[in-house]
């Protein structure tokens, strides 16, 4: 165990210059994978079912020469089987990091409050880091230098539009964020973001209007309209977002070449079409594959290993 462990909670956890650093060290390891984490365990805990994050967590550290172990949601059941202290403390013992995949940011919170170990956030309600990461690390394989590329975000000012903001404004980009009245993002990362903005140079914007937002984007984000946990709320949502869905009648109002994203899993003919998806311009599953490499310079950087990346 560790003595004040380091944690990736939040995007709002890694200044711009680590941002950088571990966008950095992901394309290394991508290129030149290395067993720096060799004989070093990593925890998946996971309340929540997955198909990119469980499988690129335990591919990356393949990578890095450690290894995996899934704890599936009826394994554990974090605050009703047992409290979520007693599990934290009792998993420091036994690995050197964990991934917890969880419902309210706050029971992530509550499990590194007892962790002797690195803990990392591997998506909840209200953020999703590891998959900000994985975003810039596809855009600067395509572009290089990020700082003042526009990107817009179209949709549900959800936990990946946050992280999103979060780490994009702090390397000084363009975020335009376009999403209904009543789900654009919540204020403290509103003020978080626009505090990055004006530290790096960069800008957020928010607007109601996706063709405001998408005109002369460098790139077009969108999300499910409707996230794990929200179900109840599918039709209300679907009328809603209605005007909001990633076409190639939107893309027409983008810079050339704009690049199209989307995190996954997608429901294709909703918030994207099948056209948009399979466009020339879509680094989608860029982004998916890059999963494994930002996770994999998340591990290194917080069990300390990233010096001995060669």
């Amino acid at each position: 165990m560790q003595q004040n462990p380091r944690h990736l909670l939040s995007s709002a956890d890694i200044t711009a210059g680590e941002t950088r650093f571990l966008l950095d060290l992901a394309i290394t390891l991508k290129k030149r994978p290395q067993p720096v984490l060799a004989g070093r365990q990593l925890a998946l805990l996971f309340e929540k079912p997955s198909l990119r994050t469980r499988v690129s967590f335990q591919v990356a550290m393949r990578h890095l020469g450690g290894e995996t172990i899934y704890l599936a949601p009826q394994e554990v059941g974090l605050g009703e089987r047992e409290a979520i202290k007693d599990v934290s403390r009792v998993l420091s013992r036994y690995v050197d990091i964990v991934a917890v995949r969880t419902f309210g940011q706050e029971i992530v919170q509550e499990y590194a409050e007892y962790s002797g170990i690195p803990v990392i956030n591997a998506l909840t309600n209200e953020e999703h880091p590891c998959q900000a990461l994985a975003d810039l690390l596809t855009l600067k394989e395509k572009v290089g230098d990020l700082k003042g590329f526009s990107i817009a975000y179209i949709g549900d000012g959800n936990n990946v539009a946050t992280s999103l903001a979060l780490t994009a404004t702090a390397l000084g980009m363009d975020v335009r964020i376009a999403a209904p009245k009543g789900y654009s993002l919540p204020e403290e990362v509103v003020s978080e973001s626009t505090a990055r903005a004006q530290a790096s140079g960069g800008r957020l914007t928010l607007v109601n209007d996706p063709a405001q937002a998408a005109t002369g984007a460098q790139s077009v984000y969108t999300d499910v309209w409707t996230s794990m946990g929200q179900e109840r709320e599918a039709e209300r949502r679907r009328i809603a977002f209605t005007g909001y869905q990633l076409n190639m009648e939107l893309m027409s109002k983008a810079a050339p070449g704009a690049f199209v994203m989307h995190d996954l899993p997608a429901h294709r003919g909703d918030e994207i079409t099948d056209e948009a998806m399979e466009s020339q311009e879509s680094i989608i599953f860029d982004q998916a594959e890059n999963r494994v490499w930002a996770q994999a310079a998340v591990a290194t950087f917080l069990l300390g290993a990233a010096g001995e990346v060669g």
